[in-house]
């Protein structure tokens, strides 16, 4: 998840600095960026729903859990992922090239999915496999999260860790949820505030992108609880550093030593 977070927030960073630096850009290298883009986007719900299923098969089956969340059957799905974030996205690409003139391809564009898949029956079908793919990932999240309470409480086991990280699952694909509205509500306030389009969309673009994978590795790295630890000795030591600034000696903090100490 996290490499493919890196992807979308490359591709999408450097699609937005070229719409800012030239506006229009080349349409095939629109195309190859937009669908990169658009592979990550779709991978990051069905990455969520993998990690709830992998935490519901170690709550509920222990005992199979090594049997079946092998490494070679990680792997698979990675790949299975990559397949299904490719299905809504690769079969537009060849209907585009089968109904646009190879002229397309040579004319600049301002880059966003919808300029480069402009057809009708493009849009469509993207917001319908955009319903599909959330309800089915909401689905899983919800059917998972229910079954590791009521085996939790069955047994009468402490499974708070698991149900804590399928409602980060769920808080995390709430925020990618933005993904699939964000089209409409910046259509929406750019026709209303025409003279504020450039601000409309970096603030989209903060909502959309940025926002929603930034909950990852803070939260993540937060419940770590060796990374926990150090940031906590660490931001003591900034913390005691700032008040003690203009203290004369012999009162004298020394973080190195303390961090050393850690290890």
């Amino acid at each position: 998840m996290v490499i493919n977070d890196m992807i979308q927030l490359t591709t999408a960073v450097l699609i937005n600095v070229l719409a800012y630096m030239f506006y229009t850009i080349n349409v095939s290298l629109c195309c190859f960026l937009v669908l990169i883009a658009s592979f990550a986007t779709f991978n990051t719900p069905l990455n969520l729903a993998g990690m709830a299923v992998e935490r519901y098969i170690a709550i509920c089956n222990p005992l199979q859990h090594a049997l079946i969340c092998t490494v070679r059957r990680t792997y698979v799905l990675i790949g299975l992922i990559w397949a299904f974030s490719a299905i809504p996205i690769v079969p537009d690409l060849f209907v585009l090239l089968a109904n646009v003139p190879l002229s397309f391809f040579y004319s600049n564009i301002f880059c966003s999915r919808d300029t480069v898949f402009h057809l009708p029956y493009m849009v469509e079908k993207k917001n319908i496999t955009h319903l599909v793919y959330l309800c089915f990932v909401w689905l899983t999240l919800f059917y998972t999260y229910f079954r590791i309470m009521f085996a939790a409480k069955a047994t009468g086991a402490d499974a708070r860790k698991a149900r804590n990280t399928i409602l980060l699952h769920g808080l995390q694909l709430f925020l990618c949820m933005f993904t699939y509205i964000g089209p409409l509500v910046e259509s929406v306030f750019t026709g209303l505030f025409p003279k504020f389009v450039n601000d409309i969309r970096f603030t989209s673009y903060i909502f959309v992108h940025i926002l929603p994978r930034l909950i990852s590795p803070i939260v993540y790295g937060l419940r770590d609880q060796m990374f926990c630890g150090y940031f906590k000795k660490h931001l003591v030591c900034v913390i005691q550093k700032q008040r003690n600034i203009g203290k004369t000696p012999p009162f004298k903090l020394n973080c190195h030593t303390r961090s050393a100490s850690l290890s």
